[in-house]
């Protein structure tokens, strides 16, 4: 018989010439530990990757080598002034493994100092890819949604790698539902993925199964972390995803930090959500007010004069199913 084909991906049919290829995390915090099953599958295919996140930890002179002014190698023997530091507790936990990874971790910044340090990246490591990797879908929303969820880093992020020149740049989303705790509407999620659609950005969603190795070793990861860092810095989006992969649905908390707010673990919350990057930048309305930012506070304030001045913004709608 035959082998069965015809429902490969166009995300993994793109990525089949890349040979060195960035997964960064766009939005903070934990969102690099999304980008895992993806850096796990594609090392094992014999490709060169690496690991960035925009980071909130406190990123003190001392924590490693800065490539740029805004982003600095971070290893497992990094210095750290607190005790919140996930790349650092990601990096020992390759450590343990037998590795010795980095990860380069931006500070929250504009989108010119980042877009700057995402260049010198591109050139010091010749990366031909890059992967920015969502915890959640409000990368997706363009601003005219009900909810924006928390889009400053998400937007300077996508903002900064759609003026990136690298032959191929994605955005992958983990976690749909997830941004529900910070008032995203779901139907418009849907809606930016219907829009991208149309005009041949949205390329294909597949679904994580723990069975999965590269899930399972992303789960190992996520596990080990948590175990390792305090209750109070707990990842709500990689507990969900963990949640949902476990088989959980609805209303179910396995950290105290959701307690008394309405969660909605379901399926759909283990499928990456792929799409062309720079498709996602251009539908955004603020674009090019992005653009000339020099700080987070600059980011945060385009977005709010925005929403502002915006003649209407769209009303909630569930999904009628």
């Amino acid at each position: 018989m035959s082998p069965i084909t015809g429902f490969e991906l166009p995300f993994f049919q793109k990525l089949a010439d890349s040979r060195r290829v960035l997964i960064a995390g766009a939005g903070g915090g934990f969102d690099v530990f999304s980008g895992l099953p993806l850096y796990f599958l594609l090392r094992e295919s014999g490709r060169d990757v690496y690991l960035a996140n925009l980071s909130f930890s406190s990123l003190i002179p001392s924590v490693g080598r800065w490539v740029t002014p805004v982003c600095v190698e971070v290893t497992a023997d990094s210095e750290a002034y607190l005790n919140y530091f996930p790349e650092k507790m990601l990096c020992r936990w390759f450590r343990t493994q037998g590795e010795e990874v980095s990860i380069y971790a931006t500070h929250r910044t504009g989108v010119q100092p980042l877009r700057d340090a995402y260049r010198k990246l591109v050139e010091e490591l010749n990366l031909d890819t890059i992967v920015l990797v969502d915890g959640g879908t409000d990368s997706l929303m363009r601003g005219d949604e009900a909810g924006l969820g928390t889009p400053s880093e998400d937007m300077a992020s996508v903002a900064a790698l759609h003026q990136v020149d690298v032959p191929r740049k994605f955005l992958v989303c983990l976690g749909f539902g997830v941004d529900w705790y910070h008032g995203i509407c779901h139907s418009q999620v849907l809606e930016a993925v219907a829009d991208l659609t149309r005009e041949g950005s949205f390329l294909g969603a597949v679904s994580l199964l723990k069975s999965m190795p590269a899930v399972t070793r992303y789960v190992d990861a996520c596990t080990a972390v948590r175990s390792a860092m305090s209750a109070d810095h707990a990842s709500i989006v990689c507990s969900s995803i963990l949640s949902a992969l476990e088989g959980h649905f609805g209303a179910y908390h396995s950290t105290r930090l959701t307690g008394g707010n309405t969660l909605w673990i379901n399926p759909l919350m283990t499928f990456y959500w792929c799409f062309d990057l720079s498709a996602v930048a251009k539908r955004v309305f603020y674009l090019q007010e992005l653009m000339n930012t020099e700080t987070y506070e600059h980011v945060t304030r385009v977005i709010e004069s925005f929403r502002t001045t915006l003649q209407g913004h769209k009303t909630w709608q569930e999904i009628p199913i």
